[in-house]
């Protein structure tokens, strides 16, 4: 009877340490945490530390490769999916950009044909100059770039400027190795602009926030959400259409440009020279055309009396 009644304690109780057992322990744990310390830890123990990560490190990790194996097969396989429409989509958008392409080329050679019939020649822009930007904002202009290339390149004062997607602002001070490019977003910036579909002018004025406001526009001009705008070319300073932004409504309701060039960082762009078309020279007066003396309206076939601004009688008196 006492034999089974000290094996059911033994059961109920379970396994049971002696309390010097449970103290030591706990030492030992306060030990090892107080030279687990980066300022307490010894040379040795670091060393066998290493020593000991360095051969379980391959070991754990060849025992999780099938455990990621296994995790990543529902990843890879959408990921493969998603790669298979990206690619289906790319095609698409590869075969609409050979069509505009040769749409371009087309219209490029009408233009010339075009052109040619009627001796018109356009303001073209001549090759473009790349250059790399640097910030500057110890400027006279609050927002503005120093890019590395001037007069020596061909940069010329009020030159504009563009980034891979449209125009970032127009060139205001030139030196011989840099310039100076005041941007479209700056409080000082004016450029005349107006909406490739129909035309509507306005004024893009910068208030040095991400989205220029149009001003000058008429009450009922034909604008659009989404609209592109381009610039107009007439203050003859810049040519047209040279790529700016989108039309949009902020809250007020006032007319803004998302810009194209806010796209990509304003870290490399090209100058495009461009000559305004010269003012016509002004027409000579009347008044200066020289007058003819009898000699020479005799040669020339008109009468030196006429000339001469004499008038003669039937009979040829004065």
């Amino acid at each position: 009877m006492a034999i089974g009644g000290s094996s059911r304690r033994n059961d109920e109780s379970g396994v049971r340490f002696s309390r010097t057992f449970t103290v030591a322990l706990f030492l030992i744990s306060i030990v090892l945490i107080a030279f687990d310390r980066p300022q307490a830890r010894s040379p040795a123990l670091a060393g066998l530390r290493a020593g000991i990560t360095d051969l379980s490190a391959p070991l754990l990790d060849l025992a999780a490769a099938p455990v990621r194996g296994i995790s990543n097969i529902g990843p890879y396989w959408r990921n493969q999916a998603r790669l298979a429409e990206e690619n289906a989509e790319l095609r698409q958008r590869l075969n609409e950009t050979r069509y505009w392409r040769d749409l371009a080329l087309q219209l490029r050679d009408q233009r010339e044909i075009y052109e040619e019939a009627l001796n018109v020649e356009s303001p073209a822009t001549q090759n473009r100059i790349g250059a790399w930007t640097l910030g500057d904002p110890d400027g006279p202009f609050v927002q503005s770039r120093l890019i590395g290339a001037g007069t020596r390149q061909g940069v010329d004062t009020g030159d504009p400027v563009l980034n891979v997607y449209g125009l970032i602002g127009r060139v205001v001070e030139t030196g011989r190795v840099s310039s100076r490019v005041l941007l479209l977003t700056d409080l000082n910036s004016r450029i005349p602009v107006m909406a490739d579909r129909s035309n509507a002018r306005a004024v893009m004025v910068g208030d040095n926030s991400e989205y220029p406001r149009l001003d000058f526009l008429t009450r009922n001009a034909d604008l659009q959400d989404g609209d592109r705008i381009v610039t107009s070319g007439d203050d003859g300073i810049m040519p047209r259409g040279l790529p700016v932004g989108q039309a949009q409504r902020d809250r007020q309701g006032r007319w803004r440009i998302r810009l194209y060039s806010d796209q990509a960082p304003v870290d490399f762009v090209w100058v495009f020279p461009f000559e305004p078309m010269a003012a016509p020279e002004a027409e000579s007066d009347a008044g200066d055309a020289p007058l003819l003396t009898g000699d020479s309206a005799g040669e020339a076939g008109v009468d030196p009396s006429v000339a001469d601004g004499t008038e003669t009688s039937v009979g040829g008196e004065p």
